[in-house]
């Protein structure tokens, strides 16, 4: 069974250790974009899903 992958709307923690949003999943999967929980801030991207925690998984997800 492979690890679950965060998706939009997860809470992370990202390979810095910040408490992140997924935002977007680009590139046919291979680029996910994170912001921080309050918003308003920059957005960043990683192409390393293995490096984000899921602390929280968004209700609107379906299996993946």
């Amino acid at each position: 069974m492979s690890a679950r992958r965060p998706w939009v709307g997860d809470l992370v923690r990202d390979g810095d250790g910040r408490r992140v949003i997924v935002t977007d999943v680009r590139d046919s999967g291979t680029v996910w974009v994170l912001r921080t929980p309050a918003g308003g801030g920059p957005d960043w991207e990683t192409g390393d899903p293995d490096s984000l925690e899921i602390l929280d998984m968004s209700g609107a997800r379906d299996d993946r």
